[in-house]
């Protein structure tokens, strides 16, 4: 973590001492999805403002993403997740399973579209003809594009600190922006989830309104980056032991 990273961490803890006293939530498994452009000269982050009258972060810029649903568990993909990345995925989880792996991928992967308009995955062509469950993920079938998982890597797990109106155990996924297959019109304007996005410089990027945990993973990408995203690199796991913020490695 660099200077930046440890100074945004100290932020957290004393934000996490401040909210102390609260009623304590177990965290819901949730996923984020990190989206790169480096198709030009300087690699590009995926970032979205939230609408101002949201409760949770208003105004803030996000990945997108959100919890775990139960159709989530049930949608089909054109590939899966390579075994490296499902490995990781399941380290020190609760209950770990190649279904969970399966479902915080694809529950990244729906956030994305319902928050972006943005399909990840494969044509219908060349994945074939698959079910899709009702609601959202019958949407994303629309789009002739199934999801595929192979190209999704790992990159930091974080669990909201306790006492906080929401708690989340988060992974975030990171893919490049070559595997957005389709783009839906009309899902970010003033009056939805997200009011805008921005593909932003991964080194400027610190310099929107972003959420402590935001800024941190982005410290942890730009390190990984360095490496080349190494598949067997350790991923950082964040969370609170005894009212101390703890960054372990999976």
């Amino acid at each position: 973590m660099t200077g930046e990273g440890e100074r945004v961490f100290a932020e957290a803890l004393a934000a996490e001492s401040r909210e102390r006293g609260r009623t304590n939530l177990r965290p819901r498994d949730a996923a984020t999805l990190i989206l790169l452009d480096r198709s030009g000269d300087a690699t590009k982050v995926l970032l979205g403002r939230r609408h101002a009258g949201h409760k949770f972060m208003p105004g803030k810029f996000v990945f997108p993403g959100g919890r775990v649903e139960a159709s989530d568990r049930r949608m089909s993909v054109a590939r899966p997740l390579t075994p490296i990345v499902e490995e990781k995925l399941n380290a020190r989880a609760r209950r770990p399973s190649s279904r969970l792996g399966r479902a915080l991928a694809l529950a990244a992967i729906r956030e994305t579209f319902e928050e972006t308009g943005l399909a990840l995955g494969l044509g219908r062509a060349a994945a074939g003809s698959r079910a899709a469950p009702a609601g959202a993920w019958s949407k994303f079938a629309a789009t002739d594009v199934a999801p595929a998982l192979d190209g999704l890597d790992f990159l930091a797990r974080a669990i909201t600190p306790p006492g906080r109106p929401r708690r989340f155990d988060t992974r975030f996924l990171v893919a490049d922006a070559a595997l957005i297959a389709h783009r839906e019109e009309g899902i970010v304007g003033p009056e939805s989830e997200l009011v805008e996005l921005v593909w932003m410089p991964l080194a400027e990027a610190s310099a929107l309104d972003l959420p402590s945990i935001t800024r941190i993973v982005l410290d942890e990408l730009a390190t990984a980056m360095t490496a080349d995203m190494n598949p067997a690199r350790p991923r950082p796991f964040f969370y609170t032991k005894h009212g101390v913020w703890r960054r372990d490695e999976l």
